[in-house]
């Protein structure tokens, strides 16, 4: 799965790594807002919690544990992280209310597709990257470091380091200087 191979996710191994995510999502999603364990179950869901990092419930995961989420990161309201593939989030990043990372794909053959099989391609976002509220980042993508993606975009295709990308598909409309 990890390796982007195609399987299946009635597999009991993967439906007890769900299950475990399940358990550190609702404890995490519905702890009071002044609850230590709030952040204790955040951090035990994600691979990787960054320093002074956090992310606003509800958050949304399958597994938790693929995901690397950087240093001073921020994620609003209502982000949906499907981590079958790792999902690399650096450090400084702002990710606006309803964002969607979606690693998983499926098959266009509709016979394996029938057949339950799914297979995954990660997601890597650079530094210091803002994603608008709604943006959807698409599997196999990466975005370069101080990059801006407007609200709504929905991101089917790498986009460079230090621009400003908009739309659906997300295209470059501009250029960013990285020393302003």
């Amino acid at each position: 799965m990890l390796a982007g191979e195609l399987y299946q996710a009635d597999d009991p191994e993967i439906q007890a790594d769900v299950l475990r995510a399940e358990r550190l999502m609702e404890r995490f999603n519905n702890a009071p807002v002044d609850d230590p364990s709030r952040r204790e179950a955040l951090a035990a869901l994600l691979g990787e919690l960054g320093e002074d990092a956090w992310i606003r419930p509800p958050l949304r995961v399958d597994y938790g544990t693929n995901i690397t989420f950087g240093p001073r990161s921020f994620a609003n309201f209502g982000a949906v992280m499907l981590d079958v593939a790792p999902i690399r989030i650096g450090a400084d990043v702002q990710i606006g209310p309803n964002v969607q990372l979606l690693t998983p794909t499926h098959p266009v053959e509709p016979g394996p597709r029938r057949d339950k099989w799914e297979a995954a391609e990660p997601i890597t976002i650079g530094d210091n990257v803002w994603l608008g509220g709604g943006v959807i980042v698409c599997p196999g993508v990466s975005i370069g470091e101080n990059t801006v993606v407007g609200a709504g975009a929905v991101v089917s295709r790498d986009l460079p380091a230090n621009v400003v990308a908009v739309g659906n598909p997300a295209r470059v409309i501009r250029e960013i200087d990285p020393d302003s």
